[in-house]
């Protein structure tokens, strides 16, 4: 039974869109991960069928089940290999077998299929087309591309070099190649499956998608620099990260979930990580005008987002899910804006790169749009001219991924750089000043004076306080000697 309960909580995260289906099973550390992941994936994909297949015939009444735990059961009772447990659960579902059959059996009839995939939309069934590479990327911490190449050819794969085009993804069973556009990763064949493989035992090898390679590839810190993760778990990118920087510098990665970071440590630990410094907490408390982070030149954010892009999170189409997404979108950007603007904040970062796994404009060019206007002192770096995809109009500089366009799940990524001029866009007032109102120039602030006595300093004080009022005030004085000069003036010309 514990294979049903963990499948039912991982479904409910995944359809309220915690997080993309594997990083939620394999955070589970459940014994047989490939049997979890493939259980929650299929009742996922048949939800709608097997949720009208319980309403129909009221079994959670009956049953006091609640409704993911029931899906995977009747999934696995009707649709896959039969109930893999025993005592009170399979009696009870045994007991209504007879009428979710005929039910089910009604349902191929009024559509008239035969088979239960036919019963899914077309939206569900992906082409073999579309059908996502399996995409690995060197851990070069532990090893280079020449010797994992090498390896797997010992191992009966056949190595076909690098690709020159996406036509080139397309691969057979055990033909492998080297991606076109990111050197460390290689590209395999959709269902190759490595995790029980030396390779990834041994951490010499990261499964990661090729569209969340981006990110770390593109920010390309210097080994010996101090760096920022700054919403880590799981911590494919973390580990990214210090292999481009050569385990050389401090990598500051946060995450709010201890439970996802603990995972993480088991991977970086597998991953031969050395420069991290883990910590479980809210990347929005983190001082930035902490002495700790002073050094920081680059930060990574990845933030939670909705998760549209991933293959396995396709957005439903009900009317009443997308109302409740459009609120979810605007809180979450909003959540994602304010940890940009927080990232930009430490004071001496040259560069910061954003990504999310959405498609959705809410969460990419529109944050990025607000977070420039509100940071003038940024400016987007041109990314990757040759990739196929990217970013909405005007924010071409950016790049998208999609599983029609690059052969990844859905992506995004923008890299934000400190002007060379920040500092005096920083210095200059935040409000336009007309030509009148900085005429004649005073000297600058920073000039030295002599001394003043406290009477001078206190008076000085309330002149910068009250300086519109003394502007309007001052020439009184001024004006009444001007004329006193003027009528003796007068005077001695008529005594003349």
């Amino acid at each position: 039974m514990a294979l049903y309960m963990k499948a039912a909580e991982i479904l409910e995260k995944a359809e309220r869109k915690e997080g993309a289906l594997k990083t939620l099973v394999y955070d589970s550390k459940f014994p047989n991960m490939k049997q979890l992941f493939a259980l929650v994936c299929e009742t996922q994909k048949f939800s709608a069928i097997l949720q009208e297949i319980i309403e129909s015939t009221k079994l959670l009444k009956q049953t006091k089940l609640k409704m993911h735990l029931a899906k995977v059961l009747v999934y696995d009772l009707l649709m896959g290999q039969g109930l893999k447990c025993g005592g009170s659960w399979k009696a009870v579902m045994m007991k209504h077998r007879a009428r979710m059959q005929a039910v089910l059996a009604r349902m191929k009839v009024k559509q008239k299929v035969s088979r239960n995939e036919d019963l899914l939309p077309a939206g569900v069934l992906q082409p073999a087309g579309d059908q996502l590479p399996r995409y690995v990327r060197v851990n070069t911490l532990k090893t280079t591309v020449e010797d994992t190449v090498d390896y797997l050819k010992r191992d009966g794969f056949s190595y076909l070099g690098q690709a020159s085009s996406l036509d080139d993804l397309t691969l057979k069973k055990k033909d492998f190649v080297k991606d076109l556009h990111l050197p460390e990763l290689l590209v395999f064949s959709p269902k190759t499956d490595f995790h029980d493989h030396f390779l990834y035992k041994a951490g010499h090898i990261i499964l990661q998608d090729k569209a969340s390679c981006l990110p770390a590839y593109l920010l390309n810190p210097s080994p010996g620099c101090h760096v920022i993760d700054a919403c880590a778990a799981p911590g494919n990118k973390t580990s990214h990260l210090a292999a481009t920087m050569k385990n050389k510098g401090k990598l500051f990665a946060f995450d709010l979930d201890a439970k996802r970071l603990s995972t993480m440590s088991t991977l970086l630990l597998r991953a031969g990580v050395t420069c991290q410094q883990l910590a479980n907490m809210d990347f929005l408390k983190v001082d930035p005008d902490s002495t700790q982070y002073k050094d920081v030149e680059y930060v990574l954010l990845d933030p939670s987002c909705s998760g549209s892009g991933m293959v396995c999170l396709r957005d439903s189409g009900s009317s009443s899910d997308q109302e409740k997404d459009q609120t979810r979108l605007a809180s979450l950007a909003s959540f994602q804006l304010r940890c940009l603007n927080h990232g930009l904040r430490f004071p001496r970062l040259k560069r910061l790169i954003y990504s999310t796994c959405s498609i959705h404009s809410q969460e990419n060019e529109e944050v990025i749009t607000a977070c420039l206007q509100q940071n003038p002192g940024f400016r987007l770096v041109p990314l990757l001219s040759k990739w196929p995809e990217r970013g909405l109009e005007p924010l071409t500089q950016c790049l998208r991924a999609s599983t029609a366009k690059t052969r990844t799940h859905g992506f995004f990524v923008a890299l934000l750089e400190k002007h060379s001029d920040a500092g005096k866009l920083m210095q200059e007032p935040a409000v336009e000043i007309s030509d009148s109102q900085v005429t004649p120039r005073r000297p600058p602030a920073c000039e030295k004076r002599p001394a003043a006595s406290p009477e001078e300093s206190e008076a000085s004080e309330t002149e910068d306080k009250l300086t519109p009022a003394a502007g309007l005030t001052d020439g009184t004085p001024e004006k009444k000697k001007r004329r006193k000069r003027k009528k003796k003036k007068k005077k001695a010309a008529t005594a003349e």
